[in-house]
């Protein structure tokens, strides 16, 4: 019982220490969706995006970028992040010119003290469903 409880104090203190961003930091990145319920072909209609955040706080990130559709434009998008945990987040998107919102859950690895890899799943309010991927760059505010 005294190790059991030892070693989760110890993984606790590490998740406190160890974090990934800070309030300040911005984060900048691109993404790819892997799968989306609309599917047409290969490249028929492919979406990626750009976004970057403002961590308000070590959990909560304000978010703009856009999103851009190989067959229906481009989309303004304005949103949010709330990190439960380090490496788990939700968010919520609003999608200027498709006039639709997301809401999703992601996962990030840290790959280096900068650089995060994201994987991510949203659901939009018209219907459809996808899955994503893509890097973050974190930029500190010191």
């Amino acid at each position: 019982m005294f190790l059991r409880s030892f070693l989760f104090l110890m993984l606790l203190c590490c998740t406190i220490f160890c974090h990934a961003q800070d309030a300040k930091d911005f984060m900048f990145g691109t993404a790819l969706d892997l799968a989306k319920t609309d599917y047409e072909g290969i490249l028929k209609k492919a979406q990626f995006s750009a976004e970057g955040h403002y961590f308000f706080t070590r959990s909560i990130t304000a978010s703009a970028g856009f999103d851009v559709w190989t067959s229906d434009g481009v989309s303004f998008v304005l949103g949010g992040r709330w990190y439960p945990m380090d490496n788990f987040f939700t968010r919520v998107r609003g999608l200027i010119g498709e006039n639709d919102i997301a809401l999703g859950a992601g996962w990030n690895q840290v790959l280096s003290d900068r650089w995060r890899f994201e994987a991510m799943a949203d659901f939009y309010f018209k219907g459809d469903f996808a899955m994503r991927a893509g890097v973050m760059y974190v930029v500190p505010h010191k």
